[in-house]
């Protein structure tokens, strides 16, 4: 089967984002630099944007145009320029980081920064982004604020027990904090409601949320966090590369005969996924038959808890990744019926 052939891109775009700006420069094959300029993040400025692109004479679909993925700001840029039939990538900062570490660059502006980006776009060409579906921000919004809401519960229910130790407890300040509890608790409930009706639009991540919480060890809160972070696992071709996206996968550190370091998986990939994950293990490694196994046998095997309770998180997304793709639900006794019967030749 041949190899599709690449994209063929005749001008490539940087565009370093701020708050309320972005700075824009380019270079084609063929064609001089373009000075760096800046436009405000409005309609007006990126429309602004969109004629200086459109009097270059290409295509959309010839033009490559590269971001950071900077907090929350590259979004209405990128989404802009993706309906506009743009090529757009949304890189890590880290990759442009170090892009410009290898160019010994050590002096920083916006400008450099968008030279830089329109640099790397042409040197490395980096994968496409494609938006997430609609339902994606209705989920991953409310699941961000849930977590919100409950850091500010504790937060509450922290100082009103700290209120009823003191000798004078005053009635109407501990009242109050029960007020406010109390309203973080409807507000809990009520998005716990939308979670459930906006997953009722939506069949397929309705289906893909059922099937995770068949496995002993996943509730609804981490199957929704996992089909939201994976885009209902698309945003990985194989359950490998998810571990590698979610930061579970051990990183060696070896060079030479000087470093030996101890493979750890570091403070990369998705961390909200990765604390869904591992805080999921504490009841896998309980109540789930084969991932309990895989904890005890590393245990026995003087694994420290944190490095067994990793290695029980990679087998749970593992085994996450290949319910959900293959559209089955959790079988405790699928490796049972798999290994060969006694006796019997395998």
């Amino acid at each position: 089967m041949a190899t599709p052939a690449a994209p063929t891109y005749h001008l490539f775009v940087g565009i370093d984002i701020a708050a309320t700006t972005a700075t824009v420069a380019w270079r084609g094959p063929t064609r001089p630099d373009q000075p760096p300029f800046t436009i405000d993040q409005t309609p007006a400025g990126l429309a602004t944007l969109q004629r200086r692109l459109a009097a270059t004479d290409l295509p959309p679909a010839a033009i490559l145009v590269v971001l950071e993925a900077t907090s929350t700001y590259w979004l209405r840029l990128a989404t802009t320029l993706h309906a506009a039939g743009y090529a757009v990538s949304v890189i890590n900062p880290r990759q442009a980081h170090h892009f410009a570490q290898a160019l010994l660059r050590r002096s920083k502006t916006d400008a450099l920064d968008a030279v830089l980006l329109a640099h790397l776009a042409a040197q490395l060409q980096p994968a496409c982004w494609q938006p997430p579906p609609a339902i994606y921000h209705e989920l991953q919004q409310r699941l961000a604020q849930r977590d919100s809401l409950l850091t500010l519960r504790q937060q509450l229910v922290n100082q009103r027990h700290a209120l009823q130790q003191e000798v004078t407890v005053v009635a109407a300040v501990v009242a109050r904090q029960t007020a406010l509890i109390a309203t973080l608790d409807a507000a809990l409930h009520d998005l716990e409601q939308e979670v459930g009706q906006v997953l009722d639009h939506d069949p397929a991540w309705a289906a893909s949320v059922a099937r995770l919480q068949t496995v002993p060890g996943i509730g609804p809160i981490t199957a929704l966090w996992l089909v939201v972070g994976t885009l209902n696992f698309t945003r990985c071709a194989s359950a490998a590369a998810a571990t590698s996206f979610v930061g579970l996968a051990p990183q060696p550190r070896q060079s030479g005969s000087s470093v030996r370091g101890r493979a750890s998986i570091g403070h990369t990939g998705d961390g909200r996924l990765r604390t869904a994950l591992y805080m999921a293990t504490l009841s896998a490694a309980r109540y789930n038959p084969e991932l309990k196994a895989c904890y005890e046998r590393l245990r026995a095997a003087g694994k420290p808890v944190k490095v067994a309770r990793c290695a029980v998180a990679r087998k749970l997304l593992h085994l996450a990744f290949a319910l959900v793709t293959k559209h089955q639900v959790f079988d405790p006794h699928y490796h049972a019926r798999s290994r060969p019967a006694a006796g019997q030749a395998a």
